[in-house]
């Protein structure tokens, strides 16, 4: 598997358009922020891919941004998805550069821990199978568990995202302190399952609950090809701007991934 010189940074704009809905709710091309206008502004921050994912409930990305999305956009263009026959149908007509397949509760926030692969190998396997029929690269959105990676490659995906969200969770409760066994185990813990996934042939990424203070260790990591975060660039874009706030998280990226990177 190919990976990049140097770890790319896809910027999810989800909550671009949480904002422009809590004002239109059900009318995207009558609010604001505009949520293609935000793309672009990651794009010149230095963005490598953007990230929206389209829910069942249309909570905040709508059909219509996705679309204008995948004409406009410059980079890649990564669709988080459920894997039901909908969204299946909408990501085969879209042609997204990238389809993620998570898991998605009605009543969460944001999403919520990794897909369960093992316990849905047959689902996903057709699901998987008619989204690369399409021509699509298909990522998996998991813990950090060797056997969730080990049934990603059996099913077929090419890519395994690690929820980083415990380690940040450890990462907070430590204050960073990588003395703390929590914080080590849980750096540990995404090391070993991005390098099963890139030992079993699909690339590692990595995403979920990272910020300009915890998101060094996770760069640093050998082997990972990408980082996909969201909130924390969209909050500091409030103080500084969107184009600023993407520059200075691939300026956190750039500082640790060109450290010597942890088991590389």
């Amino acid at each position: 598997m190919d990976i990049p010189s140097s770890v790319q940074l896809g910027v999810n704009i989800d909550h671009v358009a949480t904002v422009r809905q809590a004002r239109y709710p059900g009318q995207p091309d009558l609010g604001e922020p505009d949520v293609v206008r935000a793309a672009h502004e990651a794009e010149l921050g230095g963005a490598d891919g953007i990230t929206v994912h389209l829910r069942e409930d249309r909570r905040h990305v709508q059909d219509r941004d996705v679309e204008l999305l995948r004409r406009l956009v410059k980079v890649r263009l990564n669709l988080e998805m459920a894997a039901t026959d909908e969204m299946v149908r909408i990501a085969c007509d879209l042609q997204p550069h990238t389809a993620m397949l998570v898991p998605e509760g009605r009543q969460e926030v944001t999403t919520e821990g990794g897909l369960d692969v093992r316990g849905q190998e047959k689902a996903l396997r057709a699901v998987v199978g008619r989204l690369r029929d399409a021509g699509l690269i298909v990522s998996a959105f998991i813990d950090a568990d060797p056997e969730q990676v080990a049934a990603a490659a059996e099913v077929g995906f090419d890519v395994c995202e690690i929820h980083t969200g415990p380690y940040a969770e450890a990462f907070a409760a430590t204050g960073g302190d990588t003395r703390r066994s929590t914080l080590t185990g849980a750096i540990e813990a995404v090391r070993v399952a991005g390098e099963r996934a890139i030992g079993l042939g699909m690339r590692f990424n990595a995403g979920h609950a990272l910020n300009y203070h915890n998101v060094g260790p996770i760069a640093a990591l050998g082997g990972l090809a990408e980082l996909h975060i969201g909130h924390a660039i969209v909050s500091r874009s409030i103080y500084v701007g969107l184009r600023r706030a993407v520059a200075d998280m691939k300026g956190a990226i750039g500082a640790a991934s060109g450290a010597v990177r942890l088991g590389g």
